[in-house]
């Protein structure tokens, strides 16, 4: 998948992956992956830094945790968060059937 079609999209995909509960940031990257059929294969350079920009604008909460004793930063989705995800779905519905509507076009 061409970086420039995820512009903008990464954040809401992010939210939307947390949204069923804390995960740590590799287990958000395998769950974009297996949630794509393995169309998302995105690097730690990319996705991390995505989690501290959403962290650091109040849309995730974070905190450390222990796991087969390694200690990990899990994030978890914030009111705020739930709430720009919700608008983030909205908008992407309008604009993905505006798209189609005119790639569909005949005339």
């Amino acid at each position: 998948m061409k970086s420039d079609a995820l512009r903008g999209h990464l954040d809401a995909m992010i939210l939307s992956t947390v949204e069923a509960g804390p995960l740590h940031g590799y287990a958000i990257i395998e769950a974009l992956a297996l949630r794509s059929g393995g169309q998302l294969d995105l690097p730690t350079g990319t996705v991390y830094p995505a989690l501290r920009r959403l962290e650091a604008a109040g849309h995730l909460t974070s905190a450390w945790s222990t796991d087969s004793g390694r200690r990990r930063r899990t994030y978890t989705l914030s009111r705020s968060g739930r709430a720009v995800l919700a608008t983030r779905r909205q908008e992407w519905a309008t604009f993905s059937g505006m798209v189609t509507r005119v790639l569909r076009a005949t005339t």
